[in-house]
């Protein structure tokens, strides 16, 4: 028989191991819980800074063309909305400028420097040495185009979004570049002729550009003209009018203007400026 003190050890040995074992076991679940648990912290963090995937819509598959048609200028709507605000922001900055230059004030050296640096984004000649001078030229050029022009052209150049040129290189406009490899070849160009139709990464891209070459290019200085005469007046940015100075903006002259005002017409795209206030 054993004696108190044995017993009494045999207890404490006993005690210590089953305090043992249940260390052991919530090391374990502690362990299997930290594992194995939604890590919601992370998810987070990665839907934060993941970059969405946007992809290009097959508007040929969609059979009835009045969908087609609508879904098509859905698309494009936001894009254009987010360009058209870009370009109010820059105007609104260029307006406090013409303000500090009209009041005798100079421009401080940040703000002459951001204002060459917008003039030669836009094909400004910077040599000019009066303030006022660039900030007039660039308030002609930095401005708003009503999204019933952008929407109506896209849709005849793309083809509502079915042409080769949109789907291999997401060109909704039909834009030219003059260096090889710069984009696609097309199938019919002309013997001797060297243009591609450009490539983008992005429909943002595509439209950026389309805005910079509405507002730069020496080709479409009438439309920036007839924008600037309706400012004046405080008028409307009527798309009819300032369509039929984009005839040099296709082959087509005479034809695409009719084309592009038939597009506007016919498919109410004057809404779409009312909608979104852009003028």
């Amino acid at each position: 028989m054993l004696s108190d003190s044995e017993i009494s050890q045999q207890k404490r040995k006993l005690e210590l191991a089953f305090a043992g074992a249940v260390s052991v076991a919530l090391f374990a679940l502690t362990f299997a819980v930290t594992k194995l648990a939604p890590t919601y912290e992370s998810t987070a963090e990665i839907s934060v800074t993941s970059k969405p995937i946007v992809v290009f819509p097959d508007f040929a598959s969609i059979s009835n063309i009045e969908a087609k048609k609508q879904q098509f200028f859905d698309f494009l709507q936001g894009y254009v909305r987010y360009e058209n605000g870009s370009v109010s922001d820059l105007r609104l900055q260029l307006l406090s400028y013409a303000d500090i230059a009209d009041s005798g004030a100079p421009l401080s050296r940040r703000e002459r420097d951001w204002l060459v640096d917008l003039a030669i984004a836009y094909n400004v000649d910077t040599n000019t040495t009066a303030d006022r001078v660039l900030v007039n030229e660039l308030l002609l050029r930095v401005d708003v185009i009503p999204a019933s022009i952008v929407l109506a052209q896209a849709a005849n150049e793309s083809a509502w979004g079915t042409s080769r040129f949109a789907l291999e290189g997401n060109n909704v406009f039909g834009q030219w570049c003059f260096v090889e490899g710069c984009g696609i070849v097309p199938n019919r160009r002309v013997e001797g002729a060297t243009h591609e139709v450009k490539r983008f990464d992005t429909i943002e891209d595509a439209i950026e550009s389309y805005f910079l070459n509405i507002n730069s290019h020496p080709l479409y200085i009438g439309f920036r003209q007839e924008r600037a005469r309706l400012r004046q007046l405080g008028q409307r940015l009527d798309p009819f009018l300032l369509v039929q100075e984009l005839g040099r903006y296709s082959q087509r002259g005479e034809n695409y203007i009719d084309e592009v005002q038939t597009m506007i017409q016919q498919n109410d795209l004057r809404q779409r400026d009312r909608r979104w206030m852009e003028n």
